[in-house]
């Protein structure tokens, strides 16, 4: 009879390129349980407690502080040391009064430290939307998160402002919508893949062409420097209106 499901472990030499382990010290790494971000792309928490901060020696130890309700993300606690955290998550340690924010950089994933008055919200980005019983519009974020917009004229959905690759800024943990950055001209906006990733500006122009699928539109975005760099629209993250909402890391 032939095997059934996912391998349960996962080698340090497969595992992403930007985890912070060595790759022929030990055989085996953490390997994350399905959740909100893919493999490719997050970061368990026993990895982010053990190897990035430092604060176990031994997956066992790590085990023990997350199994302790020591961790939170997204203002909840999370007692699984293997749950996959990724993009714009919001990780905090109250007994060390530490706040991160998970977003992209040169290398894939960094924990950008934040101050408190940040800690309540994050920003999600509309991968998808899609119309539900009723008529209501449900917005699909590229977290899995999905948020119901209740219309009251299913023919004349005046509640439906959204677009895909919008930004929803929604307060964590009740997932209530405070917030919505559009993709347009003169927004702040972080690349989130490609070469250019990590870095940060304002969008200067959208690539208008016929029969092209939008994702793949080429978005000019500017930093604070004035240097402008090009990358595809589904690369782009919009984290604010005029201003970004977030505090980002310094490029150089």
């Amino acid at each position: 009879m032939g095997k059934k499901g996912g391998k349960k472990h996962l080698k340090r030499k497969p595992a992403p390129k930007f985890w912070p382990i060595h790759r022929k010290e030990f055989v085996w790494t953490v390997k994350p349980k399905p959740g909100p971000h893919p493999t490719s792309s997050c970061l368990p928490l026993a990895l982010i407690i053990r190897d990035i901060f430092g604060l176990a020696k031994t997956l066992k130890e790590a085990k023990t502080i997350v199994s302790q309700g020591k961790i939170m993300v997204d203002g909840k606690v999370q007692r699984d040391e293997r749950f996959s955290t990724g993009l714009m998550d919001v990780i905090s340690i109250p007994e060390v009064e530490r706040i991160y924010r998970i977003l992209p950089s040169e290398k894939g994933l960094t924990l950008h430290p934040i101050e408190k008055d940040e800690v309540g919200f994050k920003l999600c980005r509309i991968e998808n939307k899609t119309i539900v019983s009723g008529g209501h519009v449900q917005l699909n974020l590229h977290d899995g998160r999905n948020i119901l917009i209740r219309v009251k004229d299913p023919k004349k959905p005046e509640e439906d402002v959204y677009r895909t690759m919008d930004t929803l800024k929604i307060s964590v943990p009740d997932q209530e919508v405070v917030g919505h950055m559009k993709f347009v001209e003169g927004a702040p906006a972080i690349i989130v893949g490609g070469k250019n990733v990590g870095r940060h500006g304002k969008i200067v122009d959208i690539e208008e062409r016929l029969a092209q699928k939008r994702r793949k539109l080429l978005v000019t975005t500017e930093d604070v420097e004035g240097k402008r760099f090009q990358t595809t629209l589904d690369f782009v993250f919009v984290t604010g209106d005029a201003e970004s909402s977030i505090s980002l890391p310094e490029v150089s």
